[in-house]
């Protein structure tokens, strides 16, 4: 594509700069389920040998969906209703984890078949599953709600289901979640890599989608675009040939 042609499509793009659901559907938490569905097929399990329960980010359904606040009231609801839980990934504030909360019951308990801590995990899981919509636990939550005691507060950590926040207070976790957030970081930065060394610092989302990975991307390409893309860490632009992807300058990553 032309530099005048990309100049031409940018400034009659009608969407918000650098927001862009190029595939967008209809809102709604029938959507939003499939969405998440549809996401999480590109989850590799194989590069943890099956230990993790298929993960999204929050944001990358916000490249399916134009409606921002519409996806977070659905992510909620499925919440609420205990369909769905979300977790703080801790390198970025704005990264959440979704995953499906029959799926994390099923890894956590495979993880932690005939170790001691099983008692203990199922009493929490069964306390967080039915609809506890928490992202952190205070010690008196823990106490006097859930009715663990310390001994217990402290199994749960070792298991991985929780990870301190602060002083008397812990984040809920996905058990060996380490190696998807490094593996999530490198792709990433692979991808905008790519997108920044493009002529111009653009490119189409197809081309983008047909090239060949490089060893720092361990996921499916579509995977780390639907990152890039709800994360608002390209500007996507409508054109005749299909969404142009625009590196944004200032990135840190």
């Amino acid at each position: 594509m032309s530099r005048k042609r990309a100049l031409i499509a940018d400034t009659f793009c009608l969407t918000k700069r650098r927001r862009c659901a190029a595939d967008s559907v209809t809102d709604g938490a029938a959507d939003i389920r499939s969405s998440l569905q549809y996401l999480m097929t590109m989850f590799s399990r194989k590069l943890f040998n099956d230990s993790l329960p298929p993960v999204v980010l929050k944001h990358q359904l916000y490249s399916l969906h134009n409606d921002k606040t519409s996806v977070d009231k659905q992510v909620n609801e499925l919440r609420e209703n205990g369909e769905l839980l979300m977790f703080q990934l801790g390198f970025d504030s704005e990264a959440f984890a979704l995953v499906f909360a029959e799926d994390y019951r099923t890894k956590v308990l495979q993880g932690e078949a005939g170790r001691e801590t099983l008692g203990t995990v199922e009493k929490f899981l069964a306390k967080l599953i039915p609809g506890c919509s928490d992202l952190s636990f205070n010690k008196e939550k823990m106490l006097k709600e859930f009715l663990f005691t310390d001994p217990e507060i402290t199994q749960l950590v070792k298991s991985g289901v929780l990870t301190v926040r602060d002083a008397g207070s812990w984040w809920l976790s996905i058990p060996n979640s380490g190696k998807f957030i490094k593996y999530f970081i490198k792709g990433r930065k692979a991808v905008l890599g790519v997108v920044k060394k493009s002529k111009y610092g653009e490119i189409l989302k197809t081309e983008l989608e047909g090239r060949r990975t490089t060893s720092q991307v361990k996921f499916q390409m579509k995977y780390h675009i639907h990152d890039i893309m709800g994360a608002e860490l390209v500007e996507c632009i409508q054109t005749t040939s299909g969404t142009l992807l625009r590196y944004v300058d200032g990135n840190v990553n």
